[in-house]
């Protein structure tokens, strides 16, 4: 109870103007329960960039892909494809408020391809294209003035 009620005030709900609802959360899932399945949930977050197609999950969890995906989503609630999406976007949101790198540069590292792709994928998932949210959340370009940079100007004592 307590970790839940600090939890509670750590998070900070993002609201979209014009009173739209919030932006999405990131992706969070309780550990699945059959290995091969928690195997490949832990490759798609270990590198979000790489090839993560159902055949590829598949073969890496000893499964079928037919097998994989209905179990995949049995566990995770979600389709292998959606729940890669979600994992690329959650990496694209992290590196456009954390660098000043390209959309082309994140779209690729992040697993997209193409910066249009990631765009697409960013509008169904968080609801606002990459641009208009480095915007308001990404990290600013030209250098943090130090909080001591005035203190002493103009002051000869």
């Amino acid at each position: 109870e307590c970790a839940q009620s600090i939890a509670r005030h750590l998070v900070m709900f993002l609201r979209r103007p014009g009173g739209q609802s919030q932006f999405a959360a990131p992706v969070w899932t309780g550990a699945p329960e059959r290995d091969g399945i928690r195997a490949a949930v832990e490759a798609i977050h270990r590198d979000p960039g790489a090839v993560h197609s159902v055949a590829a999950l598949a073969d890496a969890a000893a499964m079928s892909p037919r097998h994989f995906s209905r179990v995949f989503t049995r566990e995770i609630r979600c389709t292998p494809g959606r729940y890669v999406e979600r994992v690329r976007v959650e990496a694209a949101r992290n590196r456009l408020e954390s660098t000043t790198d390209t959309a082309d540069t994140i779209a690729r590292q992040c697993g997209f391809g193409t910066a249009e792709t990631m765009r697409r994928a960013f509008l169904r998932c968080v609801g606002v294209p990459p641009q208009d949210y480095r915007h308001r959340f990404g990290r600013p370009t030209g250098p943090i003035p130090s909080p001591h940079h005035h203190q002493h100007q103009g002051t000869n004592t």
